[in-house]
């Protein structure tokens, strides 16, 4: 026996009514496309605020790198490290390191929906297990005041 309910209503915008239909059952709650439009906006600077402490991340990274090495590691100059965020993934905001020669290597994953870091696995891919959230400001705030370059704030705690 499915115990569903379905609601029809009629929303006035303008001189245009829309019907919303919101269908309730046990398991879940399903919202209809003037909803789901309603919340775009919501959405959309959520995701804007990802990408925004993303870009925040890759700067505390750098900043790190920088007052750690100083100049001069081992006696020799120290190598130029930037940090930035790859293009293109449809998923996660990938951060990739990349060494003054050129060479790159992915140091985390940030999903762009919600906010939470992953370790990287492989180029590919983030490991499993979310190390932090940067929509939750504490997590946000510490994990930038402890963003290590190399990484060692990743490791499940």
């Amino acid at each position: 026996m499915d115990n569903k309910h379905t609601v029809h209503l009629a929303a006035q915008q303008g001189d245009n009514p829309a019907m919303i239909t919101v269908t309730t059952s046990k398991d879940m709650t399903t919202e209809s496309f003037t909803d789901f439009v309603a919340t775009q906006q919501a959405r959309n600077d959520i995701q804007l605020n990802i990408r925004k402490y993303t870009l925040m991340l890759c700067d505390a990274l750098m900043d790190n790198f920088k007052s750690r090495n100083r100049g001069s590691v081992g006696g020799h100059d120290a190598p130029e490290y930037k940090f930035y965020i790859a293009e293109g993934g449809r998923k996660y905001h990938k951060i990739i390191m990349q060494y003054e020669n050129g060479s790159e290597s992915v140091h985390a994953f940030v999903d762009k929906k919600t906010g939470e870091v992953y370790k990287a696995a492989s180029w590919k891919s983030p490991a499993k297990g979310v190390r932090f959230n940067l929509l939750v400001i504490k997590e946000r705030e510490w994990l930038l005041e402890h963003a290590d370059w190399a990484g060692g704030y990743l490791y499940a705690r």
